[in-house]
């Protein structure tokens, strides 16, 4: 098996990578976490989904292409460049959400459905409002985080908060969860009550 050949990649993701290079934009997605969402995205039909951090729609790409007619995705950031540019690309998917706002303001007061995958990948969710996000995921839903080994770009200091979090997450006993030190580093951790 070699794990090198990515196949099925979504049709907008070359568009999203020029874009990416055009701003500037320096945080993509790993395309082994995105074929992971696909993957998991589809054992989920009739979802409701939730991105935390948008960015400019990279991992978004591949989680559309996940979703069935029955399903929807509602994705978060608070960069307002970034979210026009994502609405450019998925703005016309009725299955798709596309909010720019305070996400951990937004996890706070949101009222709804729970949901069937949570993907944390900015702070809120992930360091920040965490309880509240958990509390989110429906039993047998995915709460996943990635970048959790040692990135080039981590800020002093920002070990301490990983290691942190993931003592946190083994201590919950409403979830089962797997560490992988594969791509950027990845939890994947499914309620179970």
């Amino acid at each position: 098996m070699k794990d090198l050949e990515i196949r099925d990649i979504p049709e907008n993701h070359s568009k999203i990578i020029s874009k990416s290079e055009e701003i500037g934009f320096t945080m993509p997605s790993d395309l082994y976490i995105g074929s992971l969402l696909k993957t998991l995205i589809c054992s989920k039909p009739k979802a409701n989904i939730l991105e935390l951090g948008t960015g400019i729609g990279l991992s978004l790409s591949w989680m559309v292409d996940g979703l069935d007619q029955g399903s929807t995705i509602t994705t978060i950031d608070n960069n307002p460049s970034l979210t026009a540019i994502a609405k450019g690309f998925f703005g016309k998917d009725s299955r798709v959400k596309i909010l720019c706002a305070d996400a951990s303001e937004w996890i706070k007061s949101y009222t709804g459905e729970s949901f069937d995958l949570i993907f944390a990948d900015a702070w809120p969710g992930k360091y920040s409002e965490i309880d509240e996000v958990l509390e989110l995921v429906k039993v047998g839903g995915f709460y996943i985080i990635d970048d959790m080994d040692t990135q080039p770009n981590w800020p002093v200091g920002h070990q301490d908060n990983v290691n942190l979090l993931v003592q946190y997450l083994e201590k919950r006993e409403d979830f089962n969860l797997t560490k992988m030190n594969w791509s950027t580093g990845l939890i994947i951790a499914v309620k179970t009550k």
